[in-house]
């Protein structure tokens, strides 16, 4: 049967019955100017209809089987990402809180299981390189809590531990013992269990990871430009794998301590760019104290990976 609109501009036809053997047909298009494609050929499959539902049956069990294979590899990086916290959150409780028994003494060398547990938080990727910057000492209880609880907030009562004269360790007496009934006015215990720092796990960062495509920044994961956003504060890490991590500060919420769980870094600072071009760095972190080697390892990092550093303004 041949179906035409008028306008010579389309014919299509079609086959509508076909003996036993099961057809199908390739359509054909006339373009206006143009000369006409070669009739179209019938393509007939010796295999009988039922054959042929079977093996479509098949094929599409096979895709939702893959579909169902790939959904659950998804929830398999979820699991794993929530083992990875649950882990690190029972390591550093263990050594802080609920393992703590005032019946029995706590001896050196529970104290040095405690501070090698709390050590080896802070000192995450030095092992890697050397040189790399470790956790400012003023932030270290916040790396070591395991609500991981807004360092400054922290060392407001960790003053008051300090000059108590307790025997207990600091996070027991702060959530569980004696201190645990302190107010601070400048810090009540509101703003101390509210302001919790996110501290990313290992697949949660790779989100924030940016390379440099074309002398511009771009997300990773994502292939968006990097777009920092005028009045906001947007900071970096660079970790000592050579990894840079890109995302907006937020107060008592997200800080340079977060891309890598309060590990060491090789570089640390705040940026400015628009559509991937680097207009500004600003090396400057309260976490970290960044020094000028550290300065000179990024400017390094960002030629080796041919940035485009025309217009780069560099603020103390």
């Amino acid at each position: 049967m041949t179906k035409s609109d008028g306008s010579d501009e389309m014919v299509i036809r079609e086959v509508k019955e076909l003996e036993p053997e099961t057809s199908v047909s390739v359509k054909s298009m006339v373009l206006d100017g143009e000369k006409p494609l070669p009739a179209p050929a019938i393509l007939f499959s010796p295999r009988p209809v039922s054959e042929l539902d079977a093996a479509a049956v098949k094929l599409q069990k096979v895709y939702k089987s893959y579909r169902t294979r790939r959904n659950l590899a998804d929830c398999a990086v979820v699991v794993e990402e929530l083992w990875w916290k649950a882990l690190d959150f029972a390591r550093l409780k263990e050594s802080s809180v609920s393992f703590f028994n005032t019946e029995k003494p706590d001896t050196a060398a529970s104290r040095w299981r405690r501070a090698g547990t709390k050590s080896a938080k802070i000192g995450n990727g030095l092992s890697k390189d050397g040189k790399a910057q470790k956790l400012a000492i003023t932030h270290w209880l916040e790396a070591i809590d395991p609500h991981h609880r807004y360092g400054n907030n922290l060392n407001l009562y960790y003053d008051v531990w300090f000059s108590s004269g307790t025997s207990q360790p600091f996070f027991y007496w702060l959530d569980v013992g004696e201190g645990k009934e302190i107010n601070i006015e400048n810090c009540p215990r509101t703003v101390l269990q509210k302001q919790c720092i996110k501290y990313l796990a290992p697949k949660e960062r790779e989100a924030y990871e940016v390379v440099i495509d074309d002398g511009k920044l771009v997300y990773r994961h994502s292939g968006v430009l990097l777009n920092t956003v005028e009045g906001s504060k947007w900071i970096f890490v660079l970790s000592p794998s050579r990894n840079m991590y890109v995302a907006e500060k937020k107060q008592g919420q997200f800080h340079h301590s977060s891309f890598l769980a309060g590990g060491a870094t090789i570089a640390v600072g705040q940026l400015v760019a628009h559509n991937g071009v680097l207009q500004a760095i600003r090396p400057y972190s309260g976490y970290y104290n960044p020094t000028e080697e550290n300065f000179k390892e990024l400017i390094s990092f960002l030629e080796e990976h041919h940035a485009d550093l025309t217009n780069v303004k560099v603020n103390p």
